[in-house]
């Protein structure tokens, strides 16, 4: 599953068919010949309060559970602010905060939070992918290379103008700090396999040459996140690498890192005393998934309120399911996967017109009124509280 050795890696899913297959066989088996059943299994929490349910010990991490968990806008900003940014629960920095890699973290985070993306995935982008920066943009389309996606299917993706700002602050930043300090020690010019980029050319082509003096040419579609890792360009301070998230010492960074990251946040978050209030890099992607899922209810029942319920039944088969506007921001293959793990129905209007009308929504109260009594959805813990 994980190993990148593998050209074709197993997925979670399939995983998890045999273990239950061979469950299935063992307990037939068992019952008949009276063979003993070597797949073992625990008692996990039930999808309802004080219920359990059985799990196998085998299971995948990568198989996402049912019993997802979001975090509503107020909710995420509460977890950034004390567990990236180094803030008490007053909004103050805490005393010998030193988080020299902050600007960095709470970028990336930024961008998982508002574009979807997996974590593999947003790990993986060029910095000639990122589009260039307008004011008068709330948006951009952007396209997720083929070798970086899940299954290979490239896709679009949107990314808010919020998000694109953070990380060039980054790259002017923390970013450009550690390249610098890389440039001095030299430890660019000693990379075997370097790939120097020259040109890109319109059809999303790299024009490269190796150590060797070699030239090649390949599609950004082709080039998956090792081979990105190799990727860079002379400028007239030197070498420079392409990938955007790079660690302290200047060298890229590994997409497996950003668990320490949210193991980091995590521990602060607890320390500053709110419990049973973490985050993962999953529930950025399911929180992304649960506010679109709020505007499209908003639009929808603005679109069918004047209408009876048989009218209200013909919009539905005019318009087709609100499913499929989420299903297209996840990139999911299967809108089966958008219903049967993140969310529940609703309907809704074009993608871009929903991209378009969400700027300027209160999204905080929407959410917090419509959530407010749900079990999963991670609100701020200390709203209200006097400060």
């Amino acid at each position: 599953m994980t190993d990148e050795a593998n050209v074709r890696r197993v997925a979670g899913g399939t995983v998890m068919d045999d273990l239950i297959a061979i469950s299935a066989f063992y307990r037939w088996a068992g019952s008949r010949f009276g063979v003993s059943d070597p797949v073992a299994r625990r008692q996990v929490p039930g999808p309802d309060l004080g219920t359990v349910t059985e799990s196998f010990e085998a299971s995948p991490h990568l198989v996402r559970s049912k019993d997802v968990k979001w975090l509503d806008p107020a909710g995420y900003a509460r977890w950034v602010d004390v567990g990236l940014r180094g803030l008490d629960l007053r909004g103050r920095e805490i005393d010998g905060w030193r988080g020299r890699d902050s600007q960095r973290d709470c970028a990336f985070v930024d961008g998982l939070y508002g574009t979807g993306l997996r974590l593999s995935e947003w790990a993986s982008v060029l910095r000639l992918e990122l589009p260039a920066d307008d004011e008068t943009r709330t948006y951009y389309t952007c396209r997720l290379a083929e070798a970086c996606a899940k299954g290979g299917r490239g896709r679009r993706f949107w990314m808010p103008r919020s998000v694109l700002v953070d990380v060039l602050a980054y790259e002017e930043g923390e970013r450009g700090a550690a390249v610098r300090r890389a440039q001095r020690a030299c430890r660019y010019e000693r990379l075997p396999r370097l790939l120097l980029v020259e040109r890109r050319t319109r059809n999303r082509r790299l024009e490269m040459r190796d150590t060797n003096g070699r030239r090649m040419t390949a599609s950004l579609d082709s080039l998956d996140p090792t081979a990105r890792k190799r990727l860079f360009r002379r400028t007239t301070a030197g070498l420079e690498p392409l990938a955007v998230w790079l660690n302290e010492d200047g060298m890229p960074r590994e997409a497996h890192g950003w668990q320490h990251t949210f193991d980091t946040g995590n521990e602060r978050v607890a320390r500053a005393g709110l419990t049973s209030f973490e985050a993962n890099a999953h529930m950025m992607r399911h929180s992304f998934a649960l506010r679109w899922y709020s505007v499209g209810r908003l639009l929808y029942e603005r679109q069918v309120a004047h209408l009876n319920a048989e009218e209200v039944r013909d919009f539905r088969a005019q318009f087709d399911d609100t499913w499929y506007l989420v299903k297209t921001l996840l990139g999911h293959a299967d809108v089966t996967t958008t219903m049967d793990i993140y969310l529940e129905p609703f309907r809704d209007l074009d993608v871009s017109l929903l991209i378009e009308h969400a700027h300027g929504f209160a999204l905080s109260a929407l959410m917090a009124s419509m959530f407010a009594t749900h079990p999963q959805v991670l609100s701020d813990p200390v709203a209200g509280e006097p400060s």
